[in-house]
């Protein structure tokens, strides 16, 4: 290959800092100027003063539901060529059920030992009994 070739990554490489340092520049030159108070950078909540910390820590276990669904998610987005290919498969006398069927089960038993591992559960008050 050439250096003839590389010509276009070259100008959007100079477009994407040039863009960058543009729009800095601008936010320096244009940008307001005010004068820290501590009244006006306090959070504003509807005319109530604000208590306690701004940034409450969340539960480890919301993170651990929230990576559990993507890679679920991420499972059974890889079910969708069965799906698409199950005819193809079925008229070229294939077997194809049974690894769906495990696949399925996998993911079954990851949902199981979830359960077991208590994952799901938050041990939030439940307040409506």
């Amino acid at each position: 290959m050439n250096l003839e070739s590389y010509i276009p990554l070259l100008v959007q490489v100079v477009l994407a800092v040039g863009m960058g340092l543009a729009i800095i520049i601008a936010s320096h030159i244009f940008g307001q100027r005010a004068k820290t108070n501590a009244l006006k950078d306090s959070a504003y909540e509807c005319g109530v003063k604000p208590f306690g910390q701004a940034h409450q820590r969340m539960s480890v276990k919301f993170y651990v539901v929230a990576l559990l669904f993507v890679i679920f998610d991420i499972e059974i987005i890889f079910m969708i060529p069965f799906a698409l290919i199950y005819r193809d498969f079925v008229s070229e006398n294939l077997p194809v059920i049974f690894p769906i069927l495990f696949f399925i089960a996998l993911i079954f038993t990851g949902i199981i030992y979830e359960v077991r591992k208590n994952a799901l559960d938050w041990n939030i008050p439940k307040t409506n009994i």
